[in-house]
């Protein structure tokens, strides 16, 4: 008894396999966009938590240095160290006396990832320290 099976007709399945294909390609460009959108929002979320993180530690940085480094004159006067910003490397204003600070403001620039060489600049400017390694040696370690 041989029984045959009566074949569907191609176009149904072409079709079929066409609207299959397209769902699937439909799903994977949906997935795709999730991910990416998934990927920015944790590199936003990481850039604002360091971006906190970078205003904590200066702002810590400061009072540490006010403390070790106190005003002399009773008048109320600025912060030793200035908040990190963009333009970190603009020189501060007027010499500064006091090790203390010097130190403080090399980690803060070593934190905020400013170079050795622009550490030493501000140094050399800032508190006319004309020998930096001692400190940058301190912060960064030594020169390879």
């Amino acid at each position: 008894m041989s029984s045959k099976r009566p074949s569907e007709p191609r176009a149904l399945t072409s079709s079929t396999a066409e609207r299959l294909a397209a769902i699937v390609e439909a799903a994977e460009q949906a997935a795709a966009k999730v991910i990416d959108d998934a990927e920015e929002q944790a590199r936003r979320q990481l850039s604002e938590a360091n971006a906190r993180a970078d205003r904590l530690v200066a702002e810590r940085l400061r009072a540490i240095a006010d403390e070790l480094d106190p005003p002399q004159a009773s008048p109320p006067r600025e912060p030793h160290l200035r908040e990190v910003t963009e333009a970190a490397a603009e020189p501060a204003p007027g010499p500064r006396s006091g090790a203390a600070g010097a130190r403080l403001l090399a980690t803060q620039m070593a934190v905020s990832g400013s170079s050795r060489a622009e550490i030493a600049e501000r140094l050399r400017s800032s508190f006319e320290i004309e020998d930096t390694s001692e400190i940058l040696d301190a912060i960064l370690g030594p020169e390879d």
